[in-house]
């Protein structure tokens, strides 16, 4: 595992948002995954996206690829997850993405995950102990309150100090709680497969 890494985290940092698109449950099939490069929580950069097996394993192959691949990369600081699930239960191995790629992962939920939940659905799929050993292996949870008057959102992360994902989930919620790489990268996504954006990240 590589070290955590200190740097003065700067109103313009490079970030990639990462959320996948609205899928059926249950019929199988691709599911895009869109990752958004900001600058901080103000200026989109570019847009990348590939497409993961809803409820397979490949999320982590296409996210690390995704990043090493693209022309952005000399200048990304950190990757930002919507949760650690994708395409119903494609599982990200933030440790992994963060071994391979060098880069800090942050990891954000709007609510806090209920384990007992995840375990019973992911016991239904094939290789489930090892999905559920990346899901228990992602971190300790914490709150975070990105708006003064609004409920808090939940935090993981890997390769960089607690006090540092604070501040980067705070700089970035511009215009929600959500940090604003994740909500547009999930108005891209819902886009790419309905036409037209809607919901929430």
């Amino acid at each position: 595992m590589q070290k955590v890494k200190f740097w003065q985290i700067k109103p313009e940092i490079r970030i990639l948002g990462i959320d996948d698109g609205p899928f059926e449950p249950r019929a199988g099939g691709k599911v895009p995954l869109v990752g958004v490069v900001f600058r901080g929580g103000r200026w989109l950069d570019g847009v990348l996206s590939t497409t993961i097996e809803q409820d397979g394993t490949d999320v982590t192959e296409r996210v690390v690829g995704m990043i090493n691949r693209s022309r952005h990369r000399g200048q990304l600081r950190i990757v930002m997850a919507d949760g650690v699930t994708f395409a119903g239960f494609n599982v990200l191995d933030i440790k992994v993405v963060f071994k391979q790629t060098g880069l800090p992962v942050i990891v954000v939920s709007r609510e806090r995950p209920n384990m007992a939940d995840v375990r019973k659905a992911i016991k239904h799929l094939p290789n489930w102990h090892e999905r559920w050993k990346v899901v228990k292996g992602s971190g300790k949870i914490y709150s975070v309150r990105t708006k003064r008057r609004a409920a808090p959102i939940c935090v993981q992360f890997v390769g960089m100090r607690r006090a540092d994902a604070e501040q980067v989930v705070k700089l970035t919620s511009t215009r929600s709680l959500i940090p604003e790489p994740l909500r547009v990268a999930h108005l891209i996504a819902t886009a790419m497969v309905r036409g037209e954006s809607y919901g929430r990240a």
